[in-house]
């Protein structure tokens, strides 16, 4: 009977910058696979990533199938096969821990034209080099393309992506799109030319019909004030090219993470393009948003303490966004100011991000903060409702379960440790001499990995059971907490500064529903959901003013009260 032949799995990557005679997907299959003819390997899994970087295995999804099936013991490899170690990866950390993977589940790595196999004694040691080495090559590389680029910039050419709203690219060059260039003609039009910011003109664009059209990056029909800034801040649109506006920055602490950080000089040269609106404007649109960028600026500064104690707890009844606090100035018929109101309104009816709503009522501060505070105190008022915090205090939190589950790990965890210890020792008695050495050596190696595994299973499950049960209890505390607040809350509430009305608001209520309009008693609030689980049975509760609001509890769906 025929020897069964050593099964490999192949993988091959090309980088869209590296499709040289040697390097392409086609080349490195052949060369491989007369490798595994000629050492008589069965080569059962191919797996490649064309187009993707070799910077790190994240985002290569082959290869991450590859490891999968490694890990599962799919197909009983022994080898994975590569052309070159570059192929596998240029990230010497990521190459590797990867090889550490891959040992750990018996299978080891071949690189065909370096002459390296990660089984033998050398082999390892040549990894490390050669995985270094392709870093530095790797980092080598975005230099000479970063280079090639500033060149192409400094040609007045365009860099690739997406063409700019306005344009279209034509083998590589960027023409006027007659059928989107009046949209940012009007955008730079109406920015310079009145008094009016970003959102003012996204509004305009709105209200004249004028919306984008769909193109493959972007799907929001409406110019959003965000949209429109970005317009106003590229120096496209007046014939330029810019390179280097934004740098890409690593984050610190991260391995693979990066990040995008505005610069404030970059290059900037004519382009082979046709402007769409003069340098003159463009120039003016700068000059504009530093000055409103400046004034927002001062008008963010604080120039009050006053908190806004519903802000977004509050929704909306026509979208059901948020409801945020904010003033505006009442004024007498000789425009003399006489006094501040504060309101909620809809976040959205501004259109800000592209969204609008219609809703335009603003709710009175004073009113709506009444109210949900009438609610609370008639509800913590009633006897029966006391009487059921009061048992909620007292009640015990039952964690015999989880208390069984930790004793139940600790009990495995010292079966294990006493396994390891005696594997150890019958390792460490082992008869150098004895011609069986080396197997029986590997069958204990084998049993002591394996303990290995499920010590650390065994104790992962432990942490998460003590962590479960610590936070139940922390639960319980802040429970407790909430309660003996809730039972003194017309006492306490009457003497809180409003910040500490609004964190006890934040920990109390969830949301607060609103009437479109205000009812003929004068009434707003329709109905307050609570957070904690602090109503259990029916109870009749009604405002001041006659006026029935829902109150719901945050149980689960199917076992929440409402009252009435």
């Amino acid at each position: 009977m025929a020897a069964e032949k050593t099964k490999v799995y192949t993988y091959t990557r090309v980088s869209t910058a590296m499709q040289i005679d040697g390097y392409s997907l086609d080349a490195q299959k052949a060369r491989m696979k007369a490798y595994a003819d000629f050492n008589d390997y069965q080569i059962v899994g191919e797996y490649e990533d064309a187009g993707k970087s070799g910077k790190s295995i994240e985002g290569r999804a082959s290869f991450c199938k590859m490891m999968d099936d490694i890990k599962a013991g799919k197909d009983g490899v022994a080898y994975v096969l590569v052309f070159k170690l570059s192929r596998f990866g240029r990230n010497a950390a990521d190459v590797l821990s990867t090889l550490q993977v891959m040992q750990d589940f018996g299978v080891n790595l071949i690189c065909v034209e370096d002459g390296i196999d990660s089984s033998k004694d050398a082999g390892k040691l040549m990894i490390s080099v050669l995985s270094a080495v392709a870093e530095i090559e790797r980092e080598n590389i975005r230099v000479q393309t970063m280079e090639g680029r500033i060149q192409k910039a400094r040609e007045g050419r365009w860099n690739g992506g997406f063409a700019p709203y306005g344009y279209r690219l034509v083998d590589g060059k960027l023409e006027v799109n007659e059928e989107e260039a009046p949209a940012i003609r009007t955008i730079f039009d109406q920015y310079v030319n009145t008094d009016m910011g970003a959102t003012g003109v996204a509004k305009y664009l709105e209200n004249h019909g004028i919306s984008k059209i769909q193109r493959q990056n972007g799907k929001n029909p409406l110019f959003s004030s965000s949209t429109i800034q970005k317009i106003l801040k590229n120096p496209v649109y007046c014939g330029k090219i810019a390179f280097g506006r934004r740098r890409t920055e690593k984050v610190k602490g991260t391995r693979n993470e990066y990040k995008l950080v505005e610069q404030d000089s970059y290059l900037l040269v004519d382009g082979l393009h046709e402007g769409l609106v003069s340098e003159e404007v463009w120039q003016a649109a700068q000059v504009k948003m530093k000055a409103n960028a400046q004034k927002y600026e001062l008008v963010a500064r604080p120039k009050t303490d006053r908190v806004h104690l519903l802000s977004n707890i509050v929704k909306c009844p026509v979208c059901g966004a948020g409801m945020y606090g904010n003033k505006s100035i009442k004024k007498r018929p000789d425009g003399t100011k006489y006094k501040d109101f504060y309101y909620y309104g809809c976040k959205h009816r501004n259109m800000q991000r592209g969204y609008k709503c219609d809703y335009r009522k603003q709710i009175q501060e004073e009113v709506l903060d009444a109210a949900v505070a009438e609610v609370v105190s008639k509800l913590v008022s009633n006897p029966r409702f006391a009487a059921m915090m009061q048992e909620k205090i007292n009640m015990k939190v039952d964690t015999t379960a989880i208390e069984q589950e930790i004793a139940a790990y600790e009990k495995q965890l010292r079966q294990h440790y006493s396994t390891k210890s005696r594997l150890m020792e019958e390792i460490d008695s082992l008869d150098p001499d004895d011609r069986h050495f080396i197997a029986r050596k590997s069958d204990l190696d084998d049993r002591l990995y394996k303990m290995y595994d499920k010590i650390e299973e065994v104790e992962n499950g432990l942490m998460d059971a003590r962590a479960k049960k610590q936070s139940i209890e922390a639960d319980k505390i802040t429970g407790d907490n909430i309660y003996k607040i809730l039972i003194c809350f017309d006492k306490l509430y009457a003497t809180m500064t409003e910040a500490e009305r609004r964190r006890l608001v934040e920990i109390l209520i969830d949301e607060v529903q609103i009437y479109p309009e205000r009812q003929p008693n004068g009434q707003w609030l329709k109905s307050v959901r609570f957070k904690l689980p602090i109503i259990d049975h029916d109870l009749e509760l009604s405002l001041d003013n006659q006026d029935r609001v829902e109150v719901v509890c945050a149980l689960s769906k199917a076992s929440a009260r409402r009252v009435r």
